[in-house]
This record gives structure tokens, sequence and C-alpha cells, in this order.
């Protein structure tokens, strides 16, 4: 069984429900038992400890943008045909014009950038 669910504060506290939580997956509780919701609640508590500790790094837009260009070997020439102009891709790439939401859209299109990516 599940510990008494509480807010996770250090370290210890997480590992010792994510244990608990393991073993529930184990016996393969089902969702909307009793056993199943608080499950569902020790997950959420893993959750917001996780979100608050161990945070993911969110690349700068410009440098996603020059990663998903060398994955797919393509040059700020290539780009020329998309944005119409080889001084906006320049002055995009070195960060001295804003990505527009046109712009945004179509390297959405081509490159697979994931639009949450684009657009903050």
């Amino acid at each position: 069984m599940i510990m008494d669910l509480q807010i996770i504060k250090t370290e210890k506290e997480y590992k010792k429900l994510f244990n608990c939580i393991d073993i529930q997956f184990d016996l393969a509780v089902h969702p909307e038992s009793k056993k199943g919701e608080k499950l569902q609640v020790a997950l959420s508590l893993i959750k917001q400890f996780e979100d608050l500790n161990y945070a993911i790094l969110v690349p700068n837009t410009l440098e996603v943008v020059k990663i998903k260009m060398d994955e797919n070997g393509l040059k700020s020439k290539n780009l020329i045909s998309w944005t119409g102009s080889e001084r906006y891709v320049c002055a995009l790439l070195g960060g001295k014009k804003p990505l527009t939401l046109k712009i945004a859209k179509v390297l959405h299109q081509k490159l697979g950038i994931p639009a949450e990516v684009l657009l903050r």
C-alpha cells in the first residue's frame, strides 16, 4: 500500500514514494480503485517534486533553429527561399531581427520545430 501522502520536501521522501509507486505498478492496481486513486495522487506529488527539482532547460529558439538546420544539412542560404531575403535570414540567425509569426509557421512546417518552441 502507498504510504501516507504528503507534499514531498526531500530527495529521501521522493525516493521512498517513488519506490512505493513502483511496487503498485508491479501489482497492476486498477486506476479506478481506491488504491488506484491514491496512486494517481502519488504520481501528482512525484511530478510536482520533479518539476521543481529537475527542471529541463529549454534551449533558445534560435539555437533550436540552427540545430534543426544542421540536422537537415541546411545552410542559411537554404532559408532565403522560405523568407524571401538574405538580409533577413542573416539578421534573424544573428539574433538581430525578431522571428515573425509567418516565419515561425514556415520553420514549423519545413523543419518540424514545435510551435511552442518557436512562439515563446
